[in-house]
């Protein structure tokens, strides 16, 4: 729960508000991160390789897609609802981590952001990044 002065009701400005509720402007993760692997060869802290989860391409043969198809086919028009009321202007990140010493992949979901980076530089004591 957010117990800020602003959530609260005691300041005078609505805008700024607690970390947890602002959104992540710039994400820059590491390539590599060290943590734990749950595997049942590992099950100890080793190094992980770092990428960015991706939706893999839809089937053409599952289930679904063929119900829809006929569906769709001949005369009629559109016979689903389309989905327009879209609310969210971000994604959450998903990391895939991949063990470095016996390939296990593991997920790991964070926060909502507009801009991530995967191994960009890092950003230095009092200095900008442009």
């Amino acid at each position: 729960m957010c117990l800020s002065p602003v959530a609260l009701g005691l300041a005078e400005s609505s805008r700024s508000c607690c970390k947890e509720h602002r959104l992540s402007t710039m994400v820059n993760v590491p390539k590599t991160k060290k943590t734990y692997c749950k595997s049942k060869e590992c099950r100890k802290h080793t190094l992980h390789k770092v990428t960015q989860y991706k939706k893999g391409k839809d089937s053409l043969a599952a289930q679904g897609k063929r119900r829809y198809d006929r569906k769709q086919s001949g005369y009629g028009g559109q016979t689903k609802p389309v989905f327009h009321k879209k609310a969210k202007t971000t994604k959450k990140i998903v990391l895939r981590l991949q063990c470095q010493s016996c390939k296990h992949v593991s997920q790991h979901p964070i926060k909502r952001c507009k801009h991530f980076e995967i191994g960009g530089d890092k950003k230095g004591k009092g200095t900008s990044l442009f």
